[in-house]
């Protein structure tokens, strides 16, 4: 299984595609808007540049790598794919229509992978004709840098689908855990109400820095919440704690509304170059 399809050229899905490659695979990207194609290739491109000028990639490692990406607007382009991984925005209904076109474009036996963070795997399947071939691998942002992979099995997911998404997950230098297919999986369950919790001591009086201050030197925490909810997003963040708190109806998962009138200001964090803190576009 050498042969892979990534759905999406936004900042997961370039990553996705990126890791592919730099672990031999060869990667289509698909993308019906031709920019988001564009940017990612660049973004990548980029970033080998800076690694040759640091002296830690050479240009030939580069050229191999990128010779295993190509981009297409065609969803026809997913017809070779061993695996296609699907990397669109977080909304039940887009993934869904995607999984129906990806199902009909796809070979017979090719598996569907959603990268959703916490949504339904099951309902996702069941737009296709192939259930028991789609899965969850729940990647981190960046892709490329990140070691976890969540691996989550729709009610019908077959065994030996489960082992080899399981074998590619490790392929591409992935360290995997099995989750439970409920909302949030395991990280996002965890951390996101962490996350909502520090926004709402802000609402609260608290200054974002003290609170990250607390984390960081009282929790010994890389980043602190609120750095980490702009450096996520903070419409990503919302959407996630929102699933949470529709999938479980447990008032513990409450969105904290500062977040939804951040949201509505398009202070969406580092992206937009305001969160709870100012950034330099």
């Amino acid at each position: 299984m050498r042969k892979l399809a990534v759905i999406g050229a936004g900042l997961m899905g370039g990553g996705i595609a990126q890791t592919c490659a730099q672990a031999g695979f060869e990667v289509v990207n698909v993308d019906t808007f031709e920019p988001a194609l564009s940017k990612a290739k660049a973004n990548i491109e980029n970033l080998y540049s800076k690694k040759i000028a640091k002296g830690t990639m050479t240009e030939e490692q580069k050229q191999e790598i990128l010779g295993r990406i190509r981009y297409s607007t065609d969803m026809k382009d997913l017809r070779e794919a061993d695996i296609i991984i699907e990397a669109v925005p977080e909304k039940m209904e887009i993934k869904k229509e995607i999984f129906r076109m990806a199902d009909e474009a796809a070979k017979e036996g090719a598996i569907i992978v959603s990268n959703t963070s916490g949504l339904s795997i099951s309902e996702m399947a069941a737009a296709t004709k192939r259930p028991d071939k789609v899965m969850g691998v729940h990647f981190f942002y960046p892709a490329p840098v990140m070691k976890l992979a969540e691996l989550i099995r729709g009610i019908a997911t077959t065994e030996e689908t489960y082992q080899k998404v399981r074998e590619f997950a490790i392929a591409i230098g992935k360290e995997v855990v099995d989750c439970p297919e409920l909302p949030g999986f395991i990280v996002n369950r965890i951390l996101v109400p962490m996350m909502n919790e520090a926004a709402f001591l802000v609402m609260e009086g608290c200054k974002a820095e003290d609170v990250d201050a607390a984390m960081r030197l009282g929790a010994n925490h890389p980043m602190g919440p609120l750095e980490l909810c702009d450096f996520v997003g903070i419409d990503v963040m919302l959407a996630t704690m929102t699933g949470l708190y529709n999938g479980f109806k447990d008032s513990k998962y409450r969105p904290c509304p500062i977040l939804e009138n951040m949201v509505k200001a398009g202070h969406l964090g580092r992206k937009s170059g305001k969160g709870f803190y100012s950034y330099n576009k």
